[in-house]
């Protein structure tokens, strides 16, 4: 029985020898004339030249989940497409009109703070200052917003760090450290007028600083009061100058805390300081005894006009007062007591005969 050769032509019987009707059995029928087809090759058109298969045609439509199909004329890549609406139409234009009414909402609408104020800049270019509340802009990049905090206190601290050593004005050295407190008044100025805000406030502190400790003696910087003015003098200066650079920074407050001699002659200091002390001390205790000396003489002379206006107006009886006060104070410290009268024995010792009583007591408490 014929049947079709795997390789394209048509076999005879089970011999191996073509027959039939049609010819003989070596001849290739008309659809098959170039030649037998190729098992491994996908079926090609009649016209289409046969030819032996290659790496590249084993593998081309073949992946790593296994052999691919495509439908109609061509094959490629997975076809990916957005979810649609309901009604068929794309969500892409939602999504865009979104992502820009975000964009228009977060660069345009901004909530200034009660502490602080907003420079706005249009195209880099101050344009004004947002106060607190509620505020809008036009969207970025056309206009930027900055938000900082004016009224909080920033604080800045010189001379902590390390000895930092000024002349006074009796060409002495001292030691002084001292804190800055200032804030932002005016932020137009802050923004776009200094570079370096802290380092200029800092820069302009120790020039006020040294231009003040030098109207001063040691003495003077070394004690409260003179720090005080110090401060006030380093303030007015301070501002002064950076009102002159228009840097928008008020000064709220200078504060010095440590005023000491140089370290290697801070011992021969504390000995100087010791001794002014120790003078000092001295000084106090013989004003205040010379006080009250005075307090008690003017004590007594008040008595005794007081007395005297009595005496004045008794003066018998002022007399024999004063006599008999005089005798008492006089007579109480003596241990001798002198009656003149008769029947009476013109010498009592009493006081003798009070000790001697009481030494009998004691000896007989001890006996017992």
């Amino acid at each position: 029985m014929a049947g079709k050769s795997p390789w394209g032509g048509s076999n005879g019987s089970g011999n191996g020898e073509s027959g039939g009707e049609g010819g003989g059995g070596d001849t290739p029928s008309s659809g098959d004339s170039k030649g037998p087809r190729n098992p491994w090759l996908p079926p090609g058109k009649g016209e289409e030249p046969r030819r032996s298969a290659s790496i590249e045609d084993i593998f081309k439509n073949r992946g790593p989940e296994g052999p691919r199909r495509s439908g109609g004329g061509g094959g490629g890549g997975p076809n990916f497409r957005l979810p649609q609406r309901p009604g068929g139409k794309s969500w892409l234009p939602l999504i865009i009109a979104g992502v820009a009414g975000a964009w228009l909402f977060f660069s345009s609408v901004h909530q200034v703070g009660p502490k602080e104020q907003g420079v706005v800049s249009t195209f880099g270019q101050y344009s004004r200052t947002l106060q607190p509340g509620l505020n809008f802009t036009a969207p970025w990049p056309f206009q930027n917003v900055d938000i900082m905090d004016v009224s909080t206190f920033r604080s800045e601290r010189v001379g902590s760090s390390g000895e930092k050593l000024i002349l006074t004005g009796d060409q002495n050295l001292v030691d002084l450290s001292y804190l800055i407190r200032w804030n932002i008044k005016d932020l137009k100025q802050y923004k776009y007028q200094l570079a370096e805000p802290v380092e200029t406030v800092e820069e302009v502190a120790e020039f006020a600083m040294r231009a003040s400790v030098a109207e001063k003696e040691l003495d003077d910087v070394l004690s409260g009061s003179g720090r005080a003015d110090i401060e006030q003098r380093v303030r007015s200066r301070m501002q002064a100058t950076l009102d002159a650079y228009r840097s928008g920074i008020a000064v709220q407050g200078i504060e010095i805390e440590k005023t000491d001699p140089p370290e290697r002659v801070i011992e021969a200091f504390k000995d100087v300081s010791a001794a002014q002390q120790n003078a000092e001390t001295d000084i106090n205790r013989a004003r205040a005894f010379a006080q009250q000396v005075l307090a008690r003489a003017q004590g007594d002379a008040a008595s005794f006009d007081k007395i005297y206006e009595e005496y004045r107006l008794a003066p018998e009886v002022t007399r024999r007062r004063l006599y008999y006060e005089t005798m008492e104070s006089v007579l109480s410290k003596t241990d001798k007591t002198v009656i003149e009268a008769e029947g009476v024995t013109p010498y009592l010792p009493l006081p003798e005969v009070r000790r001697r009583s009481q030494a009998n007591a004691q000896a007989a408490e001890g006996g017992q």
